[in-house]
């Protein structure tokens, strides 16, 4: 398996670089999330052996099966991001699991973060993405563009959290070239919001196995990708 694996990351890799050369970019200011959505915890460790040091979870119930037995053994371990919706009553169990949360959708929600990790976390700045919308889908979860530019100063001001930037999920399109509108649309987003306050940290989460690399033409500095990784899934 490790073998296997050994060579899935060596493709990602070279791919993430041609796609950064062809931009003027530093493929290595990219960070490869291995989403690792109904995987086990055996197989996820073999791409920690492989060389991936950051794991993405869509459930926090579903990470508190595997984090344990993933990490054992690793002098370091892997970070791991929770990259699916986090519900208000699983905050507490999020930030005592995860090392980023990449899904706060709301005001409220990132106030419930922020005195979470004062509790668990004290003297530590929690690290965050806001989820943006930038698409007005109706069946996705984020901000709309317009509310983050009126919420994103009190959510700023919090004063456990550090947010690193943005992340959004792309829509289902036929050709990767579609997505590029929903990832110019995220960074142009931060570019404005990051004009106003420099406090909003410049990450954008965004591009997923079917789109990565146009996600990295237009900025992206953290990639999720699950299927390109482990294959499909039941």
């Amino acid at each position: 398996m490790p073998h296997e694996l050994d060579a899935v990351r060596a493709r990602i890799l070279e791919a993430v670089a041609a796609a950064a050369r062809r931009v003027g970019r530093d493929p290595t200011e990219i960070e490869i999330v291995a989403v690792a959505k109904t995987v086990p915890a055996e197989r996820v460790r073999g791409a920690v052996e492989a060389g991936f040091t950051t794991i993405g979870e869509n459930r926090v119930q579903e990470a508190e099966s595997k984090v344990e037995a993933v990490n054992a053994g690793f002098e370091r371990p892997p970070r791991w991001h929770l990259v699916g919706p986090l519900q208000s009553n699983k905050v507490r169990r999020a930030v005592a699991l995860f090392d980023v949360i990449e899904t706060i959708d709301s005001i409220a929600l990132a106030h419930r973060v922020d005195r979470v990790a004062a509790e668990l976390l004290p003297g530590r700045r929690y690290p965050v993405l806001l989820q943006a919308n930038v698409d007005d889908d109706p069946s996705k979860a984020g901000f709309e563009p317009a509310a983050l530019e009126h919420e994103l100063e009190p959510i700023l001001e919090l004063s456990n959290l550090r947010v690193e930037g943005l992340m959004t999920v792309g829509r289902l399109v036929p050709d990767a070239e579609a997505a590029r509108p929903t990832f110019l649309a995220l960074r142009r987003l931060s570019e404005r919001l990051r004009a106003r306050d420099h406090r909003l940290g410049p990450a954008l989460s965004m591009g997923m196995t079917d789109d990565f690399e146009v996600a990295i033409e237009e900025g992206a500095t953290i990639l999720r990708i699950g299927r390109a990784i482990f294959g499909h899934r039941h």
